[in-house]
């Protein structure tokens, strides 16, 4: 017993006297971020989402390997959210609407929307200090689940009683979209195959706090209830509509992108897979929720760069989706310092006009 605590002792030295950096190394990599919670709120402001390694334990989306947390048992990455089926191969979500018939009304629907720009509402860096796009993060099977509170607060009202109970995967580090907005947070649990999201989030008193919640299982093509809303307007997911960058490395985007357009160019109803409409001013000829525009085929993409050829062909072949209310002709995508913001830029030299509304009636 002696000798082998003798032992022991030795080997704890040389390990100290000679390792101490790959010991530290070790530690910072076993910071938990799919276990327990920790007893502070790291979101976006200060999990430095825009770093150049995105390595850390904490969930920020942004950085070059975008590592989102390190256990000793489960290591995830935002690249992992793009190895998983998001929901079933038939769901609206995977379908190809390049080939779908045009809406009769496609011609008075897009003259509504006249010639507004695309713009990409995401990108690298900050913008007037905060990040641009809306954030997520990426958990193992093992997150610590915790109750949300739905409450209101001066930016908006109460709607737990159209959200999911809980309770919710959520990390106390998960970031927190910036800009003084709608502050959704959004949580991809690899192993478990869920999807958590928040709106108008906050955490305090280390407590996730929200305005609504939506759970949703990526193995389903169950819609929410209806007439109830989501983490969005439209009571759809968010996660599956962003451009996120994981996804340009893959060569891909297979699935529709998420859009917004101004009050009076939607109207107050919706179309599956929405479930839930707003008080808008739209009429005859204004989109509801869940319905879709695509770039039409003719148009020449030859002339972007590869990231952006990879987005417009999403754009044909999955089109854009309509999920809230915001400014006209915005696409949604996660925050990366990895965007060339001049690059998004250049997709403004496309206007509705290069759409055409896929048929819904």
């Amino acid at each position: 017993m002696l000798q082998k605590q003798l032992f022991a002792h030795f080997v704890r030295y040389t390990i100290m006297k000679t390792s101490s950096r790959n010991l530290l190394l070790l530690a910072v990599a076993l910071l938990p971020a799919c276990s327990k919670p920790p007893a502070t709120a790291g979101g976006t402001g200060s999990t430095g989402s825009t770093g150049t390694t995105g390595t850390t334990g904490n969930t920020g989306s942004t950085g070059s390997t975008g590592s989102t947390g390190t256990t000793g048992a489960c290591t995830a990455t935002l690249a992992d959210a793009e190895n998983i089926q998001i929901f079933p191969a038939d769901n609206a979500w995977n379908k190809d609407i390049s080939a779908s018939a045009v809406d009769p009304n496609s011609s008075q629907i897009i003259a509504l929307i006249g010639a507004s720009k695309i713009h990409a509402d995401f990108g690298a860096g900050l913008y007037q200090g905060y990040t641009i796009g809306i954030p997520y993060a990426v958990v193992c099977g093992s997150q610590a689940k915790i109750n949300v509170t739905f409450r209101s607060n001066s930016y908006d009202g109460n709607y737990g009683n159209e959200s999911d109970p809980g309770p919710y995967a959520i990390p106390a580090n998960a970031p927190i979209e910036q800009g003084g907005g709608d502050s959704h947070v959004l949580v991809v649990d690899k192993d478990n195959l869920k999807l958590y999201e928040l709106y108008n989030a906050s955490y305090t008193n280390n407590q996730w706090q929200a305005s609504s919640g939506a759970i949703f299982d990526l193995t389903s093509d169950a819609l929410r209830t209806k007439d109830w809303t989501s983490a969005d307007a439209a009571g759809l997911p968010i996660f599956p509509g962003l451009v996120r960058y994981e996804e340009v490395l893959k060569g891909a985007i297979d699935h529709p992108i998420r859009f917004t357009l101004q009050k009076s160019n939607i109207n107050p109803s919706y179309i599956s897979p929405a479930r839930h409409s707003v008080n808008s001013t739209g009429g005859q000829y204004a989109l509801p929720f869940g319905a879709r525009i695509r770039l039409k085929a003719s148009f020449d993409i030859s002339g972007y760069s590869a990231t952006n050829k990879v987005i417009l062909t999403a754009m044909k072949k999955y089109g854009l989706i309509l999920a809230d209310v915001g400014s006209n002709m915005y696409i949604t995508g996660a925050p990366d310092d990895r965007w060339n913001n001049d690059d998004l830029s250049k997709l403004g030299s496309i206007t509705a006009l290069n759409f055409e509304v896929v048929n819904y009636h």
